[in-house]
C-alpha cells in the first residue's frame, strides 16, 4: 500500500523555531534562521527515514473564516507571531518549490482542515496516510489507515499514533470522540471556551458515561451539583466548542496521486537558496535524504560563510535533555502540622526562597490550595501537602504567614501573580521583594515564550516532568492534582521550585549584563504585586444596564435587517458569500468587484467602507455588523464574566506578552472596551463603582507619546509648544502651513495631528493621503515641510535606525530593549518594518515604563497612607480607580502628582482626571 505524508507546516515551523531558542541560528547578516532549520530538519528526517512515495506540505492561509464567523474570539488570545518566523515563511516556500514538493493552502482554511480533507480522500483511494504534526488535535482523524506521525525532538524518537494509541492517550473509546473531548474541555491555545468546570479528566469521565457532547447535553438531569448547573447553563457554548474543535473535511482541495509524487530536487536552485541562508551542512543532509551523489565542497563559497566580527557562532547540535531521573536530588514530603512547624525556623532563616502553589484549578478566584513547594538550595526542597479540609489547610497556611509577610526574605517564583492571588484567597499578603523568572526572561528576550518548561529546556538543558503525565492537559476546568499520589506530587512540585531557583541564578547576572536590573527590580517586579491586587479586586459591572442595552441593540438589529431586506430580498446577513452575491450580482454595485483567492466576492469592512456612498444598503450592512459585534463581543459576553463569588469581573493583565512593554488584558479583555463610537461607548456605562459611597476616577496621560518624542528628539519647537501649554497639533499646523496660531483651521489641525502621530510609524505620502483629504503630492509636500520644521526629529529617526543596525536592538528611556533582527534583512519590506520599530518602540515602550512607575508608586502611597481607594484597571495611558467619596479630595492630587512626577522629561507630563458614576462619565 502506498504511503502519503502530509506535513502541518506551521506546527513544525513553530516547534523548530523554539527548539533553537537558547542558541538561535543567526547567520553573518543577522538573519535568524532557526525556524527554517527546525522545519527542514523535520522534513528531511521524514524523507530520509520513510522514503515516502507521496508527500505535501500544508499551510494555513488567512485563518479559518468559518470558525471566526461562528465565534469572533476564536484564536483571539494567541501571541503575535515572532518576526523571525514571519520572515522564514517565504524562504521555506522557496525551498519547497525548489525541492518540487507541493504546497497546499486555501484562503480561509487552516492546515488542519486541508490535511483532514486530503487524508480522508486518500484513504478512500486505498492509501495509508501519515499526518506529520506535533498537534494532538489530529487524533480525531486517526483510523486504521490514517496515522499521526510526531517527529523526533530533544532526543526522543518518532511517535506514530494509530487507533489504539489515540484511545490510550486520550482515554476515549474511538478516535472520533476526541472532538467531543476537545469541545467539553475547551482549548486555551485556540480560545475554544469548552464547558465551564470541565477539564480533561472530567471530560473523559463524561464521555465514558454519555458517549458524546450531544448525549451529555440531552441527559444533564443525571448530573449533580455545580457541574450540572454549569453544563445546563452553557449548552450552546458546548455545541459551539465542539463545532470549533471539529476538523473540516470538505475543503475545496483534491487528492490526485500525480500531484503529490515526490520528485528529485532542483539542486542548483536549492544551492542558491542555501548559500544565501548560509546552510552548509544541510545541503549535505538533503543530498543524503534523496540518496544523491555528494556535491564537491567548492560549489559553495565557503569564504562568505565565515562569521563576521560580532556574529553568532553556529549552535551545537541539540543535546539529549536531562530529566529528574538523571539528577541526584533531595525533595522532602511534609504531611503533618508538626512537620510544618518544625520547618518554619529554617525557612525564616533564609535570605531568599522559591515557592510555588499547587491548586485545584487554574481559575485563581475559585482555586483551593493542594500543596506548597519550597526551595532555597539547588536540587533540594520541601513539599507541604495540605489537608483536603480547607479550614485546616488555612490553619497550616497561617503558620507560614511570618515567611510570606517577611520584608527581608526575597520571594522567587515563576508567574508569581497567580500564587499571590491564591494566597489572597486565604487572607495572606506576600510582602518583601519579588523575583519572577517569567518577568525577568521577558525583559531579556521579549519575543520568546516564557513558560517554565521551555525556559528549563533552553537554559538548563533539563526537561521537567510533564503535567500531562500526572493530571492530563491543562485547561480551564478543574485539575485533579488531589488524585495524584503524594510522592509524585512532591517530585513534580518541588522540581518546579528547584528549576525556577536555577533560572533565577541564570537570569540575574544577564539582567545586570544588559543593564536592566533597575528596570526589573524597581518597576517590573513590584508591578507583579500591583497587578495581582488589581485583578483580585475586580470591577463591578451593572448587568441590568447591559440587559436593557441588549434589548435596544436587538431592536435596532431587527430594524436594520428589515431595512436591508426591503431593498435586497432575504439572504443570510452573516454569510460573506451571500452578501457578495447580493451586492455585486443583484445590485451590481461595481463593474469589476474584488474577489478573494477562493473565488468569493470580497466583503470586508475596508471594501464596504469604500462602497458606502454607492448604495444606502452598504452603510446599513456596516452598521448591522458593528452592532452585532457589540452585542456578541461585549454586551452579551460581559455578564457571563461576572464572578459568582465576588459579583465582579476580574480581568487578567498580561505582563509578559507585548514586545514594547505595554500591558495587555484578557479573560475578558477590558483594554478593548469601545470608546470611539457613540453606541460602543455606552458599554462603558456598565462599569460602575463598588456602591453609592464610591465614585470612579479616571486619570489619563495627555499626549504622552508626543511628549516623549519631543524629549527624545530634543526638538526645540515641539518642546517650546509643550512648555507653553499650547495645543501641539495646532502649533504644528501653524508652523507647517505658515499661518498664525489663531488662524489654524479645523482641517489644518486634523492634517497636522495625522502627521504628528503618523511620522514615527513611517507614514508615507500614500498613507497620509489615505488618512486625510490631501492628494499624494500634497501629502508629500506636507511631510517634507514637517521635516524642515522639525529637523531634529528627522535626525532622531536616522540615529535610531543607525543604532539598531549597529547593536541589533533599541531601548526605552528606562533601558527596556526591543531586539530587531530584521534590521539586517535584504528584503526591503521586512527591513522597513524593522526600521519603523526602531523609531516607535522606544516611544511606546517609554510610555509603558512611565505608567508602570506611576502604578507602583500610587499603590505604595495608597498602602502607606492606609487609604481605601483601589486601582482597578490600566488601559494604555489611563488608570481607573474606585474611590470612596470621602477620600476623593485627598486622592485626586495624590494620583496626579505620582503620575506627573513618574519620570522627569524636558517637557511636562500632564494628567487629565475625571470622576463619575460610571466609566464613561469618569473618562
Amino acid at each position: 500500500m502506498k504511503k502519503l505524508f502530509l506535513l502541518d507546516a506551521y506546527a513544525l515551523i513553530f516547534r523548530g523555531y523554539y527548539a533553537f531558542i537558547k542558541n538561535p541560528r543567526i547567520n553573518s547578516r543577522g538573519l535568524n534562521t532557526s525556524a527554517i532549520v527546525g522545519f527542514m530538519n523535520s522534513l528531511l528526517e521524514v524523507i530520509r527515514k520513510e522514503q515516502p512515495h507521496l508527500l505535501a506540505v500544508c499551510f494555513d492561509k488567512g485563518g479559518s473564516q468559518e470558525r471566526t464567523a461562528m465565534f469572533a474570539e476564536y484564536k483571539a488570545n494567541r501571541d503575535e507571531t515572532p518576526e523571525a518566523i514571519r520572515l522564514a515563511i517565504p524562504y521555506i516556500h522557496q525551498i519547497l518549490e525548489a525541492m518540487q514538493i507541493p504546497i497546499i493552502e486555501k484562503e480561509g482554511y487552516e492546515a488542519d482542515d486541508i490535511i483532514g480533507t486530503l487524508a480522508k480522500q486518500a484513504e478512500k483511494q486505498g492509501y495509508t496516510v501519515y499526518m506529520v504534526t506535533p498537534d494532538k488535535d489530529f487524533g480525531q482523524l486517526v483510523s486504521p489507515n490514517i496515522f499521526m506521525y510526531k517527529p523526533a525532538r530533544g532526543g526522543n524518537e518518532v511517535e506514530i499514533w494509530g487507533v489504539e494509541e489515540v484511545k490510550e492517550n486520550f482515554q476515549v473509546e474511538r478516535p472520533e470522540q476526541v472532538i467531543d473531548l476537545l469541545g467539553m474541555m475547551g482549548d486555551a491555545v485556540d480560545n475554544i471556551p469548552g464547558l465551564p468546570g470541565v477539564g480533561e479528566k472530567t471530560a473523559q469521565k463524561l464521555l465514558k458515561e454519555f458517549g458524546s457532547m450531544e448525549n451529555l447535553l440531552a441527559n444533564t438531569d443525571k448530573l449533580k451539583g455545580k457541574l450540572r448547573e454549569n453544563i445546563e447553563n452553557n449548552k450552546e457554548k458546548g455545541i459551539l466548542s465542539k463545532t470549533l474543535a471539529r476538523i473540516i473535511l470538505d475543503v475545496p482541495v483534491t487528492f490526485d496521486e500525480k500531484d503529490f509524487e515526490l520528485s528529485q530536487p532542483k539542486m542548483d536552485e536549492i544551492k542558491a537558496i542555501f548559500e544565501e541562508l548560509e546552510f552548509r551542512n544541510m545541503f549535505t543532509t538533503l543530498q543524503k535524504a534523496f540518496k544523491l551523489q555528494p556535491v564537491v565542497p567548492d560549489l559553495f563559497n565557503y569564504q562568505q560563510l565565515l562569521p563576521t566580527e560580532g556574529a553568532s557562532t553556529p549552535v551545537e547540535p541539540i543535546k539529549k535533555l536531562k530529566t529528574i531521573a538523571d539528577i541526584p536530588h533531595q525533595y522532602q514530603l511534609l504531611t503533618t502540622q508538626a512537620e510544618v512547624e518544625a520547618l518554619l525556623p529554617e525557612l525564616l532563616a533564609q535570605k531568599e526562597v522559591c515557592f510555588d502553589t499547587e491548586t485545584t484549578s487554574l481559575e485563581e478566584m475559585e482555586a483551593k490550595i493542594v500543596g506548597l513547594a519550597l526551595s532555597w538550595e539547588v536540587h533540594k526542597g520541601y513539599y507541604i501537602l495540605f489537608p483536603e479540609d480547607m479550614a485546616l489547610a488555612g490553619q497550616w497556611l497561617s503558620l507560614l504567614k511570618p515567611f510570606f509577610e517577611s520584608e527581608t526574605i526575597l520571594k522567587i517564583g515563576q508567574n508569581l501573580k497567580y500564587d499571590l492571588k491564591i494566597l489572597a484567597n486565604y487572607g495572606i499578603e506576600v510582602s518583601g521583594k519579588l523575583f519572577d523568572t517569567m518577568i525577568a526572561h521577558y525583559l531579556l528576550n521579549p519575543d520568546m515564550r516564557h513558560n517554565m518548561d521551555l525556559l528549563s529546556e533552553a537554559y538548563l538543558d533539563y526537561k521537567p516532568i510533564a503535567i500531562e503525565s500526572l493530571i492530563g492537559k491543562r485547561g480551564k476546568g478543574q485539575l485533579t492534582m488531589r488524585a495524584v499520589p503524594a510522592e509524585l506530587q512532591k517530585e513534580y512540585a518541588v522540581e518546579d521550585t528547584d528549576v525556577t531557583l536555577q533560572l533565577k541564578q541564570v537570569f540575574e547576572p544577564l539582567l545586570e549584563k544588559d543593564q536592566m536590573t533597575a528596570l526589573f527590580t524597581d518597576i517590573e517586579a513590584p508591578l507583579v504585586r500591583v497587578l495581582a491586587q488589581m485583578e483580585y479586586e475586580g470591577i463591578r459591572v451593572d448587568t441590568n444596564f447591559l440587559g436593557e442595552l441588549s434589548k435596544q441593540i436587538n431592536t435596532d438589529l431587527i430594524g436594520l435587517q428589515e431595512a436591508i431586506f426591503s431593498q435586497t430580498g432575504h439572504f443570510n446577513l452573516s454569510s460573506p458569500k451571500q452578501l457578495g452575491e447580493v451586492l455585486f450580482d443583484r445590485l451590481k454595485l461595481l463593474a469589476k468587484p474584488k474577489k478573494t483567492k477562493t473565488g468569493q466576492y470580497a466583503t470586508s469592512e475596508e471594501v464596504l467602507s469604500e462602497l458606502a456612498a454607492e448604495h444606502p444598503v452598504v452603510a446599513q450592512v456596516l452598521e448591522y455588523r458593528a452592532l452585532q459585534k457589540l452585542q456578541s463581543t461585549y454586551i452579551e459576553a460581559l455578564p457571563r464574566e461576572v464572578n459568582s463569588r465576588t459579583g465582579r469581573v476580574h480581568t487578567t493583565f498580561m505582563q509578559a506578552v507585548t514586545a514594547t512593554g505595554r500591558l495587555s488584558s484578557n479573560q475578558p479583555n477590558l483594554q478593548n472596551i469601545p470608546i470611539r463610537t457613540p453606541r460602543g461607548s455606552q458599554i462603558r456605562k456598565a462599569f460602575v463603582p463598588r456602591n453609592e459611597d464610591y465614585t470612579l476616577l479616571s486619570a489619563d496621560y495627555s499626549q504622552i507619546e508626543l511628549r516623549i518624542i519631543a524629549a527624545l528628539s530634543e526638538e526645540d519647537h515641539m518642546i517650546e509648544a509643550f512648555l507653553e501649554g499650547q495645543d501641539i497639533h495646532r502649533s504644528t499646523a501653524a508652523k507647517v502651513f505658515g499661518v498664525p496660531l489663531e488662524a489654524v483651521t479645523k482641517e489644518q489641525r486634523s492634517h497636522a495631528k495625522t502627521v504628528n502621530f503618523g511620522i514615527i510609524y513611517g507614514v508615507s505620502a500614500i498613507g497620509l493621503s489615505q488618512q486625510t483629504s490631501l492628494t499624494r503630492s500634497q501629502s508629500k509636500e506636507l511631510i517634507d515641510t514637517y521635516y524642515q520644521t522639525y529637523p531634529k526629529l528627522k535626525g532622531y529617526i536616522e540615529k535610531q535606525i543607525a543604532f539598531a543596525r549597529e547593536h541589533g536592538y533599541v531601548q526605552t528611556l528606562l533601558g527596556r530593549r526591543r531586539y530587531l533582527p530584521d534590521i539586517y534583512s535584504r528584503n526591503q519590506v521586512v527591513r522597513g518594518a524593522a526600521e519603523r520599530n526602531a523609531v516607535n518602540a522606544p516611544i511606546q515602550g517609554s510610555a509603558a515604563d512611565i505608567i508602570k512607575i506611576a502604578m507602583v508608586r500610587i499603590a505604595q502611597r495608597l498602602e502607606k497612607e492606609r487609604l481605601s481607594t483601589r486601582m482597578l484597571l490600566q488601559v494604555h495611558d489611563e488608570l481607573l480607580f474606585d474611590v470612596p467619596k470621602a477620600e476623593l479630595e485627598l486622592v485626586t492630587p495624590l494620583i496626579r502628582e505620582e503620575m506627573q512626577q513618574a519620570y522627569k522629561l524636558s517637557v511636562p507630563l500632564i494628567v487629565e482626571i475625571g470622576t463619575g458614576n460610571n466609566w464613561l462619565e469618569a473618562h
